[in-house]
């Protein structure tokens, strides 16, 4: 066997000259509940592939990550389990903790918000905050609880309607008439979970300014080369600035470090990012160097990454930016935030409530992580959402890491160890077609290395693969089984496996950031003994793998995934659905081709979400429709937890329906969206453009 031993100490030297501080965060998860792969698919496959490779670059990199443990929704969750919240999210953190570990994240440190060293750094922010001029206090009404001694948040309320009377309607909407409000405007309001009597009572909280930030952030994004949704969205929500509430009361979260401010916590979303930093400092602790987090977040040149879903952008893109620039410890600003969509599981959200998920502890019985790694890169949600199918990752995991990355290393291997007595054969007195094979090795590894540059998993997944089909298509057409047999044309044959034995470094090389272990077990089959993820990309591919080098016997890389295993899976969902009650509209009345002829139907890009007062369920949206920017009012908003997600999106949109008032607004045209049990899902447009017609 053999090992990279480093000789090109030019290379090395100058590996060492241009080594890049990369620091990168993918979202904390809430630990009040198990992670899925939907999860997985956003904000942290793409953030350890991306380590994963940076590293392998010889990039400096420090990844964190850790849970995030406050929150209401953690202290109502714990009692409903008879736990406290401590006990709760010490649950939590350990399940998802292990899930990374089964699926082999690489993070350098993987945190907890309850550490005590994260409550000094987010007070250390909301001081500098505070004595910068940037928080204010207010005084508002909200509805209390006698009994329980807390103020409840809109979704743990329920009264009688105010413009109907209904008396089981919900905290911000009645399910009867439709109507919208504020849970403060309920007759009789109630608490959700003991039934017991709310007042109105005056609370004290205190403000973050962030209007005041909108010159400085507009100045500061301005340059960023983000994806067009990322950046339309960040922009719109500038835009929109106002002072947001910071603090909540509760015993459960990050005392407000003021006097005479018992019960009063910070709101989960202010102290999470800040966990980013929190987590670097718990890592140096660790490792005996409690300066060494410093290295990276004081640096003006480390590069800072922040992985998150399409649901996170405003937190990292706005408020986290807003609140570091408020505060006066010198950290880094975001560089880049490759949010991704989201991952759908046949159709339907995941949803572990519903039973809408897929067992993990069944999963990891027949499949291995490196299989639902890749399916996941392979399906990567980058520009739009995606699905998970059984039937597409039994495809992924039986034509492509079985039928082309495994076919050919064993095929190559087997025929190593038969014809060229288990070892690398020299390479000599190539041939055009072998120079030209090895030139395209060298041209797809390139493409896949800025494929993992500008974060495109899709297109590292599909490189790999052409990698793959490409040493297939060599090996056949030499036919090296036919030169064998051929005294004369021995050194052809060994010629031939060399360059193929080459291709399969580089395809381990390559995979490594997706498929860690079964790229490794591949480095190992080639003849090294060191570990592929501490290698460096330039060096593996400068430097030959010696002649003579011993190969150990083939074993496979994969296993073929059968059909009975995926019929199990897919009529587990079957029972799910068997136990929805689905209430299918019938069809309306027909109508003539001429008539449907009528309808113009075009593609408008969203430029811009504005809330319309008074209304809970309206949207003012302004819409592009290549001949003409539109102001269509769409009852939207109540299936959008933050309606500026949709600020870029392109959407299908009625341009002929007559012009009506909504609220006081003119609607000139209608939003088409497919309605589902509980919401809607719009229909987004990928390659088409504004004002193209749809028939």
């Amino acid at each position: 066997m053999t090992k990279l031993n480093g000789e090109r100490k030019s290379t090395t030297q100058h590996q060492q000259m241009s080594k890049e501080k990369i620091l990168i965060t993918s979202a904390l998860p809430y630990a009040n509940g198990p992670l899925h792969f939907g999860h997985i698919a956003g904000a942290y496959l793409p953030g350890d592939c991306y380590a994963r490779f940076q590293r392998l670059m010889g990039n400096d990199v420090h990844y964190v990550c850790g849970s995030d443990e406050f929150g209401f929704a953690i202290t109502m969750s714990a009692e409903l389990a008879g736990r406290t919240p401590q006990e709760h999210v010490d649950i939590f953190h350990a399940i998802n903790k292990a899930f990374f570990e089964k699926l082999e994240f690489s993070f350098d440190h993987f945190s907890r918000t309850t550490w005590p060293g994260h409550v000094e750094t987010v007070q250390q922010y909301f001081q500098d905050l505070y004595k910068n001029g940037y928080i204010e206090e207010r005084v508002t009404d909200q509805l209390y609880c006698e009994k329980d001694k807390r103020f409840l948040a809109d979704r743990y309320v329920k009264g009688t309607c105010p413009k109907c009377g209904f008396d089981q309607a919900r905290g911000d909407e009645c399910q009867k008439c439709g109507s919208s409000y504020e849970a403060t405007d309920l007759k009789n309001p109630r608490s959700k979970i003991s039934g017991a009597p709310l007042i109105l009572k005056p609370t004290k909280h205190w403000f973050l300014c962030f209007d005041k930030f909108k010159d400085k952030l507009t100045q500061w994004i301005e340059d960023k080369k983000w994806k067009p949704n990322v950046l339309n969205f960040s922009k719109s929500y500038i835009s929109e600035l106002r002072a947001r509430a910071i603090t909540r009361d509760s015993q459960w979260g990050i005392p407000v470090p003021l006097e005479n401010t018992e019960g009063k916590v910070l709101y989960v979303w202010f102290d999470a990012p800040i966990g980013y930093i929190s987590a670097s400092r718990e890592w140096a602790e660790k490792i005996g160097d409690k300066e060494a987090w410093k290295t990276y977040w004081c640096d003006p040149d480390t590069k800072l990454v922040h992985f998150v879903g399409k649901d996170n952008i405003p937190f990292h893109t706005v408020f986290f930016p807003a609140m570091t620039m408020g505060q006066n410890q010198p950290y880094k600003i975001v560089d880049e935030v490759p949010a991704n969509e989201f991952l759908n599981l046949e159709g339907r959200q995941f949803s572990k409530s519903e039973g809408w998920t897929i067992d993990l502890e069944r999963f990891f019985l027949e499949f291995t992580p490196d299989q639902i790694r890749y399916h996941l890169a392979a399906n990567a949600p980058e520009t739009q959402d995606s699905e998970f199918t059984w039937k597409d990752f039994q495809m992924r995991c039986n034509a492509e890491l079985l039928g082309k990355y495994g076919n050919l290393a064993n095929r190559i291997l087997v025929f190593a160890q038969k014809h060229c007595n288990g070892q690398m054969p020299k390479l000599a007195d190539l041939s055009g077609q072998d120079k030209d094979f090895l030139a395209i090795i060298e041209t797809l590894v390139d493409e896949i290395k800025q494929s993992y540059k500008t974060f495109r998993l899709r297109a590292a997944s599909q490189g790999i693969m052409e990698l793959a089909s490409a040493g297939n298509v060599y090996f056949d057409a030499k036919k090296p089984w036919v030169l064998a047999k051929d005294p004369d044309a021995h050194q052809a044959m060994q010629n031939t496996v060399g360059c193929c034995v080459e291709c399969l470094k580089a395809l381990a090389l390559v995979s490594s950031p997706i498929i860690p272990a079964s790229a490794q077990k591949l480095w190992q089959l080639i003849g090294y003994e060191t570990q592929l993820a501490a290698q460096n990309w330039r060096s593996i591919m400068d430097e030959k793998i010696p002649a003579k080098t011993k190969f150990p016997e083939p074993e496979p890389l994969f296993k073929k995934v059968e059909n009975e295993l995926i019929q199990k899976e897919e009529e587990e969902l079957k029972k799910v659905l068997e136990k929805v009650d689905v209430n299918v509209e019938p069809p309306k009345e027909e109508i003539t081709f001429d008539t449907f002829q009528k309808l113009d139907l075009r593609v408008g890009q969203i430029l811009a979400v504005e809330p319309l007062p008074k209304s809970k369920k309206l949207l003012k949206l302004t819409v592009d429709l290549g001949f003409d920017k539109r102001t269509i009012v769409s009852g939207i908003s109540q299936f959008y937890e933050d309606p500026q997600v949709l600020v870029g999106k392109k959407v299908l949109v009625v341009a002929n329906l007559k012009p009506a008032k909504l609220m006081g607004v003119e609607s000139q045209g209608m939003i088409i969206v497919a309605g589902l049990e509980k919401g809607i899902e719009m229909i987004h447009l990928e390659k088409a453009q504004p004002g193209d017609a749809v028939s």
